[in-house]
């Protein structure tokens, strides 16, 4: 990566920005969401909500991952995140959610849409992926709504509040239309 300081990007609408510290309630508030949290099995203290916002640029530094606020319409609206980024292999795996208020507005696919072309153009990934519990219907649309195939099943691979999930795994190529 050319820049130690991740860029915003800009696309479907949305604006994707790092986190900034001033973030903070913002994220304590959405992993106190049950359905957030559902999924992402945890809830954030405000003291694990700062250091989750500032670890973020040096994962960019690291070039291991990246993390974006989603705003719409200038408000804070969820996350995505590259959590696993491995350039020389081309390969990425993308997570994100959507806050309460801001949930029906497709939001989420138009950031996946957004997050995937600039690392397919911008970073030369090759593969992005994305992988959710068989029983997160949503998550499962917004990925096949923003074009990631559905690939297959792992079997027990993620552990959830209520035990060992069954996770989709999908992903788009570089070369995918």
């Amino acid at each position: 990566m050319k820049s130690r300081l991740q860029p915003d990007i800009h696309g479907a609408g949305l604006t994707l920005r790092p986190w900034l510290p001033s973030d903070r309630a913002t994220v304590v508030a959405a992993y106190a969401d049950p359905g957030i949290r559902q999924w992402h099995a945890r809830s954030m203290t405000n003291e694990e909500a700062t250091d989750w916002i500032a670890h973020w640029p040096g994962r960019w530094r690291a070039e291991s991952g990246a993390g974006w606020a989603i705003l719409d319409e200038g408000k804070v609206a969820g996350q995505i995140s590259l959590r696993r980024l491995n350039l020389p292999l081309g390969l990425g795996e993308v997570s994100y959610w959507v806050l309460p208020a801001a949930r029906g507005r497709r939001i989420a696919p138009r950031a996946l849409v957004t997050v995937s072309t600039w690392a397919f153009e911008t970073l030369g990934l090759h593969r992005i992926e994305v992988a959710h519990s068989t029983v997160n219907q949503p998550s499962c649309r917004v990925a096949t709504t923003a074009g990631f195939a559905l690939e297959g099943t792992k079997r027990a691979e993620m552990r959830h509040a209520d035990g060992w999930h069954d996770m989709h795994l999908h992903a788009k190529l570089s070369t995918d239309p």
